[in-house]
């Protein structure tokens, strides 16, 4: 049941508006008895029934949390709303949220269409690059319909710099995480906005290989996060994660490239596609907690 103070023409009144506008509407449920902050009730019990409410309402998006439970194991409480769902008449992207705590990514391919790996994200350099790292761990479950989310974007909130930003949404986008905004949409600079929309980012986290990036080597504090892409392309995110700047090597054995592939590279956040062909290794000089995105492009 809607809150008439916060919703007055009911939600599906909004999601029809929504849908007016091109955009999905999500809506956010607890597998508990009630949601996270207990003002509202959760769905245990009433699987079925919310299930056929948000579909009639038009929801397109569940985020199901995972407070104030019977004490149940979340592998036996969320399939019953995936079931819920399945039968609800409407396709409904079904988010799991239980912050990781029993592996989710090894069991929620069969429940659900994304799984938190992790706890809460804040707004923090220190907060973020963790996030990515533990995320990173489950690379081998994400796969096209059922993905690795390591909690929303942080970008916008003002706790990190434009550097330490870029990084975020690169290392989410190559991780082929769902990108969900965390910041008031009301109020973004256009900073936030030239960040959150490079298209050629979002490609990336887009394509259709859906392959999730790995490390593919560290060293100190520099990392070479790589994913293959379509069209035998490959990406790669060269990370400076300390706090002096650094000369970072790209190896293409380190990336499973032949090390005589002459490659043509496409720096995704300069958009430029650069003058210099690079064989055996791509070379760039970072600031602290900074990064470089690529596109490789074999051209022979």
């Amino acid at each position: 049941m809607p809150k008439n103070s916060t919703f007055p023409s009911g939600i599906k009144a909004l999601a029809d508006y929504a849908h007016s506008k091109g955009l999905k509407l999500g809506i956010y449920g607890d597998a508990g008895y009630y949601t996270c902050s207990k003002t509202m009730p959760g769905s245990l019990g009433f699987e079925e029934q919310d299930a056929k409410t948000f579909a009639s309402w038009g929801i397109d998006y569940l985020k199901y949390d995972n407070c104030h439970h019977d004490g149940s194991k979340p592998i036996e409480r969320y399939p019953v709303m995936s079931k819920a769902l399945k039968k609800a008449g409407r396709p409904i992207f079904f988010s799991l949220c239980e912050w990781g705590e029993m592996h989710p990514a090894e069991w929620g391919f069969h429940v659900g269409n994304s799984w938190r790996t992790t706890c809460d994200i804040t707004d923090t350099w220190e907060s973020m690059i963790s996030r990515a790292d533990q995320n990173e761990l489950y690379a081998q479950y994400a796969r096209p319909g059922g993905w690795n989310d390591p909690d929303m974007l942080e970008i916008g909130n003002g706790g990190m710099t434009k550097d330490e930003y870029i990084v975020h949404f690169s290392l989410w986008a190559i991780s082929k995480a769902p990108l969900l905004l965390g910041c008031d949409i009301r109020n973004m600079t256009q900073e936030t906005i030239e960040i959150i929309s490079n298209k050629e980012v979002i490609a990336v986290n887009q394509d259709s290989y859906g392959i999730q990036a790995r490390k593919a080597r560290m060293h100190g504090d520099e990392e070479i996060w790589v994913a293959p892409l379509s069209s035998y392309r490959t990406v790669v995110v060269i990370l400076n994660r300390g706090s002096v700047r650094y000369s970072v090597n790209a190896f293409w054995e380190d990336m499973g490239l032949d090390p005589n592939t002459v490659v043509e590279a496409r720096d995704l956040w300069e958009h430029k596609t650069l003058k210099n062909r690079f064989v055996g290794n791509i070379t760039t000089m970072l600031n602290p907690h900074s990064c470089k995105m690529y596109v490789l492009k074999p051209i022979s």
